[in-house]
């Protein structure tokens, strides 16, 4: 008996009948949510047996339920062996009662002396410092590279001198007529 005849075959799956913007609503029923563009890398990379179809206005990717099902639990079953916890979900927004603000204490002991304050320093000079610093460091590596080629310079045409006596002068160049 083959191999081929001993196993099963595997279940085909149903065809491709999930848009991405379905398959993303099968995450978050999950408690997985996940935006479009990385359902699509799914299936970029295989991740889900997909079929890409052309629409008249443009590409789009039909997703099979099963494949769809099958990461699910994968992704869940990875949640599970690393340790992790699902993400509760959002808390609701809402405003703080005036008696969770806590009021300024006026009361500091006399001799307590304040704090000084942290220099001010805008984002943009913080931003200039980096890029002089940085343009700085490559000045230096530029410098570097430059002496560098020239050290290569040498050594080729050193090289070249040694070899032209051991390769002989040029053959000949036969014209043709």
């Amino acid at each position: 008996m083959t191999d081929a005849q001993a196993r099963p075959a595997a279940p085909a799956d149903a065809p491709p009948s999930l848009t991405v913007e379905d398959a993303a609503q099968r995450y978050e029923q999950a408690g997985i949510p996940r935006t479009i563009r990385r359902i699509q890398k799914y299936c970029v990379r295989g991740d889900l047996a997909c079929q890409k179809v052309e629409t008249e206005f443009g590409e789009k990717y039909l997703i099979t339920p099963e494949s769809v099902d099958r990461h699910i639990a994968q992704i869940h079953d990875a949640l599970v062996a690393a340790g992790r916890v699902q993400a509760r979900p959002a808390a609701p927004e809402r405003a703080l009662e005036p008696s969770a603000i806590l009021p300024l204490q006026d009361d500091l002991t006399p001799d307590a002396q304040a704090r000084p304050a942290a220099p001010e320093r805008d984002y943009q000079t913080v931003y200039v410092e980096h890029l002089e610093k940085e343009n700085a460091f490559l000045r230096e590596q530029n410098t570097v590279l430059l002496e560098r080629v020239k050290e290569t310079n040498i050594l080729t045409g050193r090289l070249q001198e040694m070899l032209t006596p051991l390769l002989g002068p040029p053959p000949p160049e036969t014209k043709g007529g």
